[in-house]
């Protein structure tokens, strides 16, 4: 599965399980294997199950697979990387960090400081297993800039990753691991222990700031269609599904 002596591993990429993004699993991991990336996390937010599938499907299209989701903490966003199923959401941010260690996860924290897509502050970012230090999403470097200071002040492993919320956008950052460590195949397990370790490289580049203004735009529309769902439709056809008995 694993050509050379590394691997390239994008971490945080989205599919239609979650509100902002609308891409289905097959065709995520079809244009992965299209454009070389080796290694796939799909970290939907607070949802696993389409992440389970597509780590079920990968080795189909010569990919590793890891499962994983987004969690929504009380202090904002955490990749929880290698588990089977969901953290409970709304939970203070290093309890769940704690959450994800005891599930045999690892805890990545995604776009720090970047408090309007619900990044963790400094002042809670007590304790993690790596931190994004680079994500094509940020309007500029700055923010990419202070992550990578911080994980380096503070001795953190760093990923790179796209935070895909398109296919076009899978892979313009990723993270590229050794794999000169292991002798037989590569696994998602092996990936998981290399971040932590920090045996790994990152490179990526930014959105164009016009399609990072498309996109957003494009999620606000989604996100705002979805709660409305939830928010109206949804009880509407709970109702009627009462007055129908």
């Amino acid at each position: 599965m694993v050509d050379g002596d590394s691997i390239k591993v994008d971490l945080h990429i989205h599919s239609d399980a979650s509100h902002d993004c609308n891409e289905p699993v097959d065709l995520i991991l079809e244009h992965a294997q299209e454009i070389d990336i080796d290694a796939i996390a799909i970290t939907d937010h607070d949802s696993i199950e389409n992440s389970l599938e597509a780590a079920e499907k990968a080795s189909e299209y010569g990919l590793i697979g890891i499962p994983g989701v987004e969690v929504s903490t009380a202090d904002g966003h955490l990749l929880a990387l290698g588990v089977e199923e969901c953290p409970e959401k709304g939970k203070d941010f290093m309890e769940t960090v704690e959450e994800v260690r005891e599930m045999g996860g690892i805890a990545v924290v995604p776009h720090p400081f970047q408090v309007t897509r619900h990044g963790v502050k400094k002042s809670r970012l007590e304790d993690c297993d790596a931190l994004e230090v680079y994500n094509s999403w940020a309007f500029t470097g700055w923010k990419n800039r202070k992550a990578r200071s911080f994980a380096k002040e503070n001795n953190y492993p760093e990923v790179a990753s796209s935070d895909a919320h398109s296919l076009g956008m899978i892979g313009k950052a990723y993270t590229e691991i050794n794999t000169a460590f292991v002798d037989e195949d590569f696994t998602a397990e092996d990936v998981l222990q290399a971040i932590e370790t920090g045996s790994n490289y990152m490179y990526g580049k930014r959105k164009p700031v016009a399609l990072s203004v498309w996109d957003y735009g494009q999620a606000m529309v989604m996100k705002a269609g979805w709660l409305m769902k939830e928010t109206l439709f949804l009880p509407l056809s709970i109702e009627k599904k009462i007055f129908r008995r």
